[in-house]
């Protein structure tokens, strides 16, 4: 259980009666309510407020039913299905319209802002369950003057977000002039006291804030519209009972606010030794640790003869430029040093070796076991969602995700050549930009449900020979704290705008193993993974 759970499981009991005593020797609420009535009625008569047509009274009948009676019309209905548990005798179930005088909400209208003058408070303004007027926008003393004669914010009263970010309570502490904008709505009380602590608390709980989210409007802006504010169903405990609650809500908050942050060290902890275990367990298998070696199943030296061969096939069936063909040999010498062979030049590559690996490995550069290794082409982009553009935020160290994509205008198409579409389990590598630098992830033609995709000029697209080697082994190398800790080093430009160039990306030195090893690392870094996952 989190904090926010266990906040939730108080706020629960508490409403359902189980977190303080009661005393039966407390007025019960429905004279609480019976009061308030007589308020209101007394506030309409004197043309002080409007009637409310709705106005009802939630009682349980003979039959052990719970009804709402509406005053205006003598119309009965049975809401059993809206009664969510039993409350302590004592307790009355009620609308939020029955406990207020009036519910407004701020102008629909945008005001003309002033450098100085009255506070104008939207929702951003109370996000986070305090007015912050540091930050606010403001209007001339006029305008307010003009605005307050329908909505007027005073201490004591309640505010509720009821656009974006709906269903947040506030009282007013402060005697303080202020307007409020539409995204809040304006509560005022009668004088029969009502514990607005507990009413807070009560706001806070399961049971309005489902409510909250089962009648908000709209996609985008979401709107907790008056009426269905008005409708919310509560419920009211006896007066020196809601003192109790909250009282004894507030002496468990330190100890809510202490557990959560325990539990967030936790969890910090646990992703910390999770992110450090991956890291361990992708360091071991790309050093040949985390499977045995077999020798039955060959050397990667044979499997890079394959991958010349056939790299020269394609070559001769004019599927790929002779300039991909690589004249690298990398080996260890007598001298137990690391030499690099290209053409008729041997050089010493010692400090590029960042660990030893098995004799049945070899170190290769990238573009000896690629096929294609290209920046993607700078996008003209369309609203016709034909033909996607992978850029850097699709490319996540969770996963490769289509719906992130933009799209090419189609008429383009035409100028990317064949090569440049992507291909199932092409690598992706983000190219530019500090914080998006080498993230990776897996080209995977299943999630995408177009017809094609292409990338953009800040990816760079890896095409391994893929019969010879495993594009997910490649990715947990280059996934891995070896690459990835030097990234910013191996990297070009400015501070602020670092980059792959492809000359980098094509020279980066990989240790291949043979390619059933391949097969083995991949489903071994897998089910470990997932059993750290569960």
């Amino acid at each position: 259980m989190n904090g926010k759970q266990l906040k939730n499981s108080i706020l629960q009991w508490a409403i359902q009666g189980k977190l303080v005593p009661q005393d039966p020797n407390d007025e019960p609420a429905s004279v609480l309510l019976e009061r308030i009535r007589a308020e209101k009625a007394r506030l309409v008569k004197e043309k002080k407020i409007k009637k409310d047509k709705n106005e009802s009274i939630i009682y349980r009948g003979d039959d052990n039913s719970y009804y709402e009676k509406f005053l205006a019309t003598g119309e009965v209905k049975c809401i059993d299905e809206e009664i969510p548990f039993e409350i302590p005798n004592g307790w009355e179930w009620c609308r939020f319209s029955n406990i207020y005088k009036i519910l407004t909400d701020g102008t629909h209208s945008t005001p003309h802002y002033t450098e100085s003058g009255i506070p104008f408070l939207s929702v951003k303004d109370m996000s986070s369950g305090s007015l912050n007027f540091n930050n606010t926008k403001y209007i001339s003393e006029t305008e307010h003057i003009e605005l307050s004669k329908r909505c007027h914010p005073q201490k004591g009263d309640l505010l509720l977000s009821k656009v974006g970010t709906t269903g947040i309570p506030l009282i007013i502490e402060v005697e303080k002039e202020f307007s409020i904008f539409v995204s809040l709505a304006l509560i005022k009380f009668t004088s029969i006291p009502i514990n607005k602590h507990f009413l807070i608390h009560l706001i806070n709980s399961p049971l309005v804030q489902e409510q909250v989210q089962e009648n908000t409007r709209g996609v985008g802006n979401k709107n907790w519209v008056l009426t269905a504010i008005a409708n919310t169903l509560i419920l009211l405990p006896p007066l020196n009972e809601q003192l109790r609650i909250s009282d004894k809500i507030d002496e468990l908050t330190p100890l809510i606010n202490q557990y959560t942050m325990a539990q967030q060290r936790l969890e910090n902890l646990n992703t910390s030794i999770s992110d450090l275990l991956k890291k361990s367990i992708l360091q071991e298998a790309i050093q040949g640790k985390l499977v045995s070696q077999i020798p039955q199943e060959g050397s990667a030296q044979e499997l890079l003869e394959q991958i010349k061969l056939e790299k020269e096939k394609l070559v001769k069936e004019g599927k790929l430029k002779k300039s991909a063909l690589s004249n690298s040999v990398i080996y260890k010498g007598d001298d137990n040093k690391y030499w690099e062979k290209n053409g008729t030049e041997i050089v010493c590559i010692d400090d590029e070796i960042p660990f030893e690996i098995p004799t049945t490995w070899i170190w290769v550069r990238l573009d000896g076991i690629c096929s294609y290794i290209q920046r993607g082409k700078s996008p003209k982009y369309s609203p016709i969602k034909k033909y996607p553009v992978i850029a850097q935020k699709c490319n996540q160290w969770a996963g490769f995700c289509i719906d992130k994509a933009q799209f090419i205008d189609p008429n383009s198409l035409s100028s990317y050549s064949e090569e440049r579409l992507l291909q199932d389990g092409d690598l992706m590598w983000n190219s530019t930009g500090l914080g998006t630098l080498g993230r990776m992830a897996i080209y995977q033609s299943a999630l995408n449900p177009y017809e094609l995709a292409v990338a953009d000029s800040h990816v760079t697209v890896i095409r391994p020979l893929k019969a010879h080697v495993l594009s997910q082994y490649l990715y947990y190398y280059f996934a891995s704290d070896t690459v990835q800790s030097v990234i910013e080093d191996k990297s070009d430009g400015s501070t602020k705008q670092k980059e792959l160039s492809t000359t980098t990306v094509k020279n980066y030195l990989v240790p291949i193993p043979p390619y059933r090893e391949q097969q083995r690392i991949v489903k071994k870094v897998k089910a470990v993974t997932s059993i750290m996952s569960r």
